[in-house]
Order: structure tokens, then sequence, then C-alpha cells
């Protein structure tokens, strides 16, 4: 039995992600198990292969694979936000067991270029941005296109809805995606909340990127929306194993992985989910003082926009309760000895503390790690 799973596509500022969010969330919080991917997390891997212009091909390899670890985990129903190839629409021979149904998202050009320009994006790039939006107005591979102008995210999410998606059955058992076996070097940063670990991963992998590597970016909460009941760390890791398995095959050297653990048990699921891989755990820590200050932050909106992010928007007594807990959880990581090397971000900038990883790490040594058969630890330090 396929796996409905829908498709939120259009142009840039069209509002894809929030749309996608919000129909998530009104799934999930209906009872039905739901799960939510933004496609752009599933291709961020460069320099992208020859073959595969815009890593189309590469992303739909990758949601395959999570649509199936999402069904594997109880999800009925899966919803997808991010761009399709313009000219092809989607690589629907690559999306074996699923149901796919897409909807194209529209604004009228004027709103297109207020929301676009909203965002904070160079006003050089509307051009092309208004020209992408009449391409895919001319195209068919829409199932059904939802206008959005003038409309809140709520209101297009109920007429999303309202086309009568998703059509649920009974899914029957489902297996995991079955993984390639992926050697080669994996960097993780762990760290509590508002530790800093998106913002120094992120730059850590741009530095390796600028070496001429073909490298990849792993963000382990964005594998992980499961509602109602959230993901376990055996959905993430099964999923991590997918992405860096479609990584390596398209010639991918390294990779960047950010998220949490909080224990040895639970990075011996991943350990046990990577086993050809060398696996170097670089815990990030900071202060009580630091972590509320970042926690504040991200609840007035810094930082980059992430579906749904726990701490934009809420009070101030909401940041400082989760700064408190993160403070407490800091102290309880530290005491697990786990993690081959620890570093301060307190009075670091991410570009500071990224460079700090490279140094200390020594990663990529792809000399010792890829490919070698060098045994894995499976266990932390």
């Amino acid at each position: 039995m396929s796996t409905p799973v829908l498709w939120l596509s259009g142009p840039p500022g069209v509002g894809k992600t929030a749309v996608g969010w919000e129909v998530y969330s009104r799934l999930a919080g209906s009872g039905i198990r739901t799960g939510y991917v933004d496609i752009d997390q599933l291709g961020i891997c460069y320099p992208e292969p020859s073959d595969d212009p815009g890593r189309h091909r590469m992303q739909a390899r990758n949601l395959a694979g999570v649509v199936a670890d999402f069904r594997a985990a109880g999800a009925r129903c899966v919803v997808v936000s991010g761009v399709v190839d313009v000219d092809r629409g989607v690589p629907v021979d690559l999306l074996q067991g699923v149901a796919l149904t897409v909807c194209l998202l529209r604004a009228a050009p004027e709103e297109l270029e207020r929301r676009f320009l909203g965002r904070g994006e160079p006003v050089e790039q509307v051009e092309h941005v208004l020209r992408e939006a009449e391409a895919l107005d001319a195209r068919d591979f829409a199932d059904f296109r939802v206008d959005t102008t003038g409309l809140p995210v709520v209101d297009v999410a109920r007429r999303v809805l309202e086309h009568g998606w998703p059509v649920l059955t009974d899914p029957g058992p489902c297996p995991s995606a079955a993984a390639p076996r992926a050697d080669g070097p994996v960097l993780w940063l762990c760290g509590v909340t508002g530790v800093g670990k998106s913002a120094v991963g992120f730059d850590v992998y741009r530095r390796v990127l600028r070496t001429g590597r073909r490298v990849a970016y792993v963000d382990l909460d964005q594998l992980g929306f499961l509602g109602p009941a959230p993901a376990d760390h055996g959905v993430r890791a099964r999923n991590l194993a997918v992405l860096w398995g479609t990584y390596r095959a398209a010639g991918a050297e390294a990779v960047v992985v950010v998220g949490p653990v909080e224990d040895a048990a639970a990075f011996e699921v991943y350990a046990q989910a990577l086993p050809a891989a060398t696996i170097t755990l670089c815990g990030l820590h900071a202060g009580r003082a630091r972590l509320a200050e970042r926690i504040a932050a991200r609840g007035r909106g810094g930082g980059w926009w992430q579906p749904g992010d726990p701490l934009r928007g809420r009070s101030t007594a909401h940041l400082l309760r989760v700064a408190e807990r993160a403070a407490a959880d800091a102290e309880a990581l530290r005491r697990t000895g786990i993690g081959d090397l620890w570093i301060d971000t307190g009075a670091l900038s991410a570009e500071d503390a990224a460079e700090e990883v490279l140094s200390r790490s020594g990663w990529p040594d792809l000399t010792r790690c890829a490919g070698t058969g060098r045994p894995p630890r499976r266990t932390p330090r």
C-alpha cells in the first residue's frame, strides 16, 4: 500500500514551508500520525553532481527513503514542502511506495515580490523569482493549485485540505528503507538548546566545502517531524543513514551532522545505523547566562527560520524556563563523558567556534577515514 504524500510547491516567497507546516500541524493535531519534511533539507550536498542539476533526483531518492521510514514508524501520510524542477516536475520514477499529490501555491506578482523582499532577499533576484512563478503557472504537473494572494497561512492551509487530501487507508506493515552502507567521516556536533549547533555546524560545512571537496550537511531535528508523538532516535538515525547513503553514492566525501544526543545509549542507535562510518562526536557547551541570552534571541526571531521552531514568538517566562532546562541538561550531558572533544562556545562567534572545531578535531582526515576499512568506533570516548 502506498503512503499518501502531499508536496506543496511554488516559487520562492510564496509560503511553501509555512503552509506545509500548518497543514502538518493540523493533521497531527487531529490525531493522524503525520510526517513532515522540507525538501531543501534532503539535498544539502555540494557541489551538485553534473548529471543532477538542482539535485532534484537526489532529493527524490532521499524523500522515498524518509517516507518509508516514517511509514514504518506509523505515519499514515507525509507533507512535503519545497521547490520542484520547473521543466520536469517531480521525478516520480524514484518515488516508489508513494501516492503523490502535488499542490502548486501561487500569488499575484506584486504580492510575491513583497513577500520575497520581506524575507530579506536581495532585490536583484526579484525578476528571476517572477519569471519562475510565470513558468510554474504554465506547467501542468500539479494536481491542484491554490492562490495565496491576500490570504493568511491558516486560510491557505484550510483551502489546501479542502481539496480532499489525504485519502487515508490502512497502511499495513512497511519495513524501513534499505539505506546503502555508507562509509566515510561523519562529524557530529551535539549539545543542548541554544548552544549553537546549527550555526557552528553550517559554518564548518561551508569551510570544508571551500576546500573543493564534495560535502554534505544534515540537521537531525529536520528528519524527525512525526506528529502527534515526537519521533525517536531510531527514526532520525534511519533517516540519517538514508541521506548519507545517497550523498555518498553521489560522491560526497564527508558529512557534517548537527543534533542532540543525551547519552551513550542514544549515540549507539546512530552508530548501529551507520556501521561503516567513522563518527567524530564534538560536544558544544556554554554557560547558563550565555544559553539564556541565545534562547531569548531565538525567541525574538534571531537565527534562521526553521519549521516548527519551539522558541520563536514564545513568552519571556517560557524562554526562561527553557534556558533553565538547557543549563541543567548541559550539566547532565557533560557528566556522561561522551564525546571525542568538547568546545566552549560561550565567548566565541559561530565562525570562531567552527574554526576551533576543525582545528582541534583534525576533521575530516580523508586519508584515514574514507573507505579504508578502518573499524568504526561504536561508543564515544
